[in-house]
């Protein structure tokens, strides 16, 4: 499946000496109606925000500590024709405090004797090597989020406890940031790509959307030739595995976030047997077709955003109305207004309905982040400003200094259109608004169009979706949050239910995953899960 919605992209880690406030953020990267949500899990470095408190990087070490059995047993065996892959030597050079080197990979595994492509690796030596657990892989999920990024951000991100007793090891999955990377578009097309209405409101704008999103598949064809028929899921999946042989580790030890639990999932159905720990946080279940997951996320956001306008309403003087279901009509007034009549910004860039969607997404990722959503929202509604919605929106996509840093929307159309098992052709979109209207006031016919995304990507995939149920898998851990809006709480129970060895964690609150979100309950299960070999109880409500 593909994912239909999503939210903020991931900025860099804070740099030495710089004042941040920092919050650590998973989201899925999505497709909404011809544009999309760039997201990931990681450190968030808030620039809008300004200074503040880096949060709580204290340690409570679960004990007993429980070394990696990867030193005993036989290695796995290695797929003929791969040898030379699996095989391969990494040659590490310092990169600050971390280590980083290049891990090659056949760009193609049904032809492993043909072209090469390079994966950029970064390891963060763990800070207690006497009593090293292992090496865990992370992700933060996207499509197209920065798996080096995420490894390096330290204790911010991961705590003391598990920088303490693991290398914590990101890498950039083919196609993505520092590996060979997939380029399909210039800033300018960028811009008008993601400055399109995401919810058509006749055959023109229809025509159009498709149109949009032809050429820019087109265009990752014409950049970057068969590199964009070879970075679905399953590839790098495939690609971790050596990682994990590269790494000289006998089993994986894994955390995914947000759409990095889907690499997870995959590994897992691909190579049950080489796994040891995995942690699947944010989960997004691929046992649902493209369509049902849209309705779901849908009601993901509606319900964050409810949870946003309740808090308005509360404070007082919200410039959306004053109760939640006057904020919700005022939303999707405010959006129709956009659509007929863009804001401007004090730039050539005015906010657009697709913008504006952008900048209310992300706020919603993470509570701190509504009074700036309110501020930005009184700017517009009550002073005509499009701006501050628009910095929200270029956070939200990593546009910078007039440039997209990374390539993080080429890859999440790529990635999203080689997985995608079904889409919904625009001739029945008018039929499915009222099923969104009844979860989604505010957002309905975004989601519905988003639908309709990889119907007109020009790229056929070359790997056949898989049916993950992870027999033969050690416990699986998978982490839900009850409202939240990017990966819907129902996925988690719905992944921990299709997985045979799969064990559900709960967190009860708001935002974007679970780890380091502020719940001790959760983050002492997944720590006495990864570094103590403790398996948490099913169904564990925190």
């Amino acid at each position: 499946m593909s994912y239909p919605a999503g939210p903020p992209a991931p900025p860099s880690p804070p740099r030495a000496g710089r004042s941040t406030r920092a919050i650590a953020l998973t989201v899925v990267l999505a497709l909404v109606a011809g544009f999309a949500l760039v997201a990931v899990a990681g450190l968030v470095t808030y620039r809008l925000a300004g200074g503040g408190d880096e949060g709580d990087t204290s340690a409570s070490p679960p004990v007993p500590v429980s070394p990696s059995p990867s030193e005993t047993g036989p290695s796995p065996s290695v797929p003929s024709g791969l040898e030379r892959f699996y095989d391969q030597q990494l040659d590490w050079t310092d990169c600050g405090s971390n280590q980083c080197t290049t891990m090659t990979v056949p760009l193609d595994y049904a032809a492993p004797s043909g072209r090469t492509i390079q994966i950029s690796v970064l390891r963060s030596p763990a800070t207690d090597q006497d009593r090293r657990v292992g090496q865990l892989v992370v992700n933060p999920g996207g499509p197209g989020g920065s798996g080096v990024e995420y490894a390096a951000s330290g204790d911010l991100t991961w705590g003391r406890t598990l920088t303490r007793y693991f290398d914590i090891v990101g890498f950039d999955p083919r196609g993505v940031g520092r590996s060979t990377p997939l380029e399909c578009s210039t800033t300018a097309q960028t811009d008008e790509f993601l400055a399109a209405d995401p919810s058509p409101d006749d055959a023109a704008e229809v025509r159009r959307l498709d149109q949009l999103t032809r050429a820019f598949g087109e265009g990752c064809l014409q950049r970057s030739g068969d590199l964009a028929r070879h970075v679905s899921t399953i590839e790098v999946a495939k690609d971790m595995d050596v990682l994990r042989a590269a790494l000289g580790e006998r089993k994986l030890d894994y955390f995914g976030a947000s759409y990095g639990t889907t690499i997870g999932a995959t590994y897992a159905e691909l190579f049950p047997d080489r796994l040891r720990r995995m942690v699947l946080d944010g989960a997004v279940d691929p046992g649902i077709s493209d369509a049902q997951a849209g309705l779901d996320q849908a009601g993901g956001f509606q319900t964050a955003l409810s949870a946003y306008l309740q808090d308005c309403v509360d404070r007082g003087d919200c410039p959306l109305g004053d109760s939640v279901d006057e904020g919700n009509r005022n939303v999707r007034a405010f959006l129709d207004r956009v659509d007929a009549d863009p804001l401007p910004t004090g730039t050539d860039r005015p906010l657009t309905e697709g913008l504006a969607v952008y900048g209310l997404f992300l706020p919603l990722y993470v509570k701190d982040y509504w009074p700036l959503l309110t501020d930005a929202l009184r700017q517009a509604i009550d002073g005509g400003d499009g701006s501050g919605l628009l910095r929200l929106s270029d956070e939200y996509v990593q546009r910078r200094n007039g440039a997209y840093e990374g390539n993080q929307t080429e890859a999440l159309y790529a990635v999203n259109c080689l997985d995608a098992t079904d889409s919904t052709p625009a001739s029945e979109v008018p039929g499915q608004v009222g099923a969104f209207e009844k979860v989604a006031p505010a957002f309905a016919r975004v989601f519905a169009w988003g639908l309709t995304t990889c119907g007109s990507w020009p790229i056929e995939a070359t790997e056949k979706p898989l049916t993950i149920d992870g027999a033969g898998a050690p416990p699986i851990v998978v982490v839900g949050t009850t409202r939240d809006p990017a990966t819907p709480y129902k996925w988690a129970q719905g992944l921990a239910e299709e997985l045979r060895s799969g064990v559900l964690v709960s967190r009860d609150g708001d935002g974007h995953t679970g780890f380091r979100q502020g719940n001790e309950c959760v983050d002492t299960a997944i720590e006495s899960y990864l570094v103590a070999g403790t398996v948490p109880r099913d169904g564990l409500s925190c």
